[in-house]
This record gives structure tokens, C-alpha cells and sequence, in this order.
């Protein structure tokens, strides 16, 4: 009678092996590339008189889209 009373819990199932590996292999190499893409044009287009900060804020900007974009992975 207490087997028969036993709840039955089912197993979590595992993640497909492109959930584990590969995909997030291809979000690293799609935020790595727009953060350097970014960066590398924020300091080409640099203007002379902001210095520092536009490359600052264009590497802050890329990587708060990056993660917006692809935090769910």
C-alpha cells in the first residue's frame, strides 16, 4: 500500500547537446564580435573633442544591447 501511495516525480529532462555546446559557443562569438565592432568604429569616427567618452559609451551601449539581446541564452 505505500508503494502505491508514492508520488511519481518525473526526471528533469537534459538539455540537447546544441543547448550545452553549441549555442552558447554562437552567442559568445556574436557579442564578442559586435562589442569589438562597435568599439572599433566608435574610436574611428572619434571627433577630437570628446576624448575618451565616446568610445566609452559606445562599448557600454554595445554590451547593454548584447545582453538585452542575448541574456536569455
Amino acid at each position: 500500500q505505500e508503494v502505491m501511495d508514492m508520488e511519481v516525480k518525473p526526471q528533469p529532462s537534459q538539455p540537447h547537446w546544441y543547448e550545452r555546446h553549441i549555442q552558447p559557443c554562437l552567442a559568445e562569438l556574436l557579442g564578442t564580435a559586435l562589442f569589438i565592432f562597435i568599439g572599433c568604429l566608435a574610436v574611428l569616427e572619434d571627433s577630437g573633442g570628446t576624448g575618451r567618452l565616446q568610445p566609452a559609451l559606445a562599448h557600454g551601449l554595445a554590451l547593454g544591447v548584447t545582453i538585452t539581446v542575448l541574456g536569455d541564452i
